[in-house]
């Protein structure tokens, strides 16, 4: 069993990207499945193999990745059924593949940014660490190690306790993040507390309105109806997902697509304005795919100017902490000079 990890953007760019050039060529999808099948990295042949086995079964591509153990994503296996049913597979499975890189481009983008911040960490971590280890050769009056940071981290005993709590304090990341991001897609509390907080939030908002707009724009380019398009885009971005028979329901009524998306979720105004002015003028895809590389953007630098800024308060708090340091060192010995002249 291959498991139930998603394969990576960038594999999957890729290979929905072959595919496309594959079929437009006119090459059948079995062979060319079991082609890129062949030339996957190791730990997503099984997965592929087990689609070329349900090919081979006579399933469509979409009903055999979607029974993949969840190695692809709804909205990916959502667009192959689109191009299966319009018979446009390989323009629907090149655009997917663009839009799919489109956001391993702007995660990298964000990865860049953040590498300044992320260093400035590290460097905030090893000079504490260097504090305690020096601590643990300088002496007080009485001949014990010097506890220059005044928490009882002294010496290579200090040091193991510190690192220890600084792999606990990581470990505790590792699984806080991927929770407080289900959490968030999920609409709990998360969403609430995180939306009110100064730049994280907002980025987090501009992130997921990103990916509704770039899912909704593939699918209205793919010439999808309304409630398909309301159901793949959800699929991209949980936290803004909404009934699609809801939607439909206010649309026979007599609202226009923006209304009814406003009635029916809760879409940021940004997207909104996008929906109706396309819906005005035609042009719902481009005015999507505008709004998302915007929203996109706003994303990237909301994150790393709340990287920054945690990054500088890490920073100043270390600087508050060695000059701490130094005038408790410089008391110490001026305690140890008063002393001596008491004496004499």
């Amino acid at each position: 069993m291959f498991g139930r990890r998603r394969m990576p953007d960038t594999v999957l760019a890729d290979l929905l990207g072959r595919l496309a050039i594959a079929l437009a060529a006119g090459i059948d999808l079995r062979r060319a499945w079991d082609s890129e099948a062949a030339r996957m990295p190791s730990g997503w042949r099984s997965a592929m193999r087990a689609v070329a086995g349900r090919l081979g079964d006579g399933d469509d591509l979409a009903s055999a990745m979607e029974r993949a153990d969840g190695a692809f994503p709804p909205l990916v296996t959502g667009m192959v059924r689109v191009g299966e049913r319009t018979g446009r597979l390989a323009e629907v499975l090149r655009e997917t593949a663009a839009t799919v890189e489109q956001s391993v481009r702007g995660r990298r983008a964000l990865r860049r940014e953040l590498a300044g911040p992320a260093v400035k960490l590290a460097m905030a971590v090893a000079a504490v660490a260097a504090l305690i280890m020096v601590s643990g050769r300088a002496q007080g009056v009485d001949g014990r190690p010097l506890d220059v940071l005044g928490i009882g981290l002294t010496g290579l005993q200090g040091l193991a306790t510190y690192l220890t709590a600084i792999a606990v304090a990581v470990a505790a990341a590792a699984w806080l993040v991927p929770a407080a991001m289900r959490n968030w897609r999920e609409r709990g509390w998360v969403r609430g507390v995180g939306g009110r907080m100064p730049l994280l939030g907002g980025a987090a908002r501009a992130a997921e309105g990103a990916a509704w707009c770039r899912a909704a724009a593939l699918a209205a380019h793919a010439g999808v109806g309304i409630g398909e398009m309301v159901s793949l885009a959800s699929a991209a971005a949980p936290g803004l997902a909404m009934d699609a028979a809801a939607v439909e329901g206010r649309l026979r009524r007599g609202d226009d697509l923006a209304a009814a998306l406003a009635r029916c979720g809760a879409l940021p105004r940004e997207v909104l304005e996008a929906v109706a002015v396309g819906d005005m003028t035609g042009t719902t895809a481009e005015a999507l795919e505008r709004t998302g590389d915007r929203l996109g953007d706003a994303a990237r630098r909301g994150f790393a100017a709340a990287v920054r800024g945690a990054g500088f308060v890490i920073w100043a708090a270390v600087a508050c902490l060695v000059a701490a340091i130094v005038i408790r060192v410089m008391m110490s010995y001026v305690g140890m000079i008063h002393d001596a002249a008491r004496v004499r």
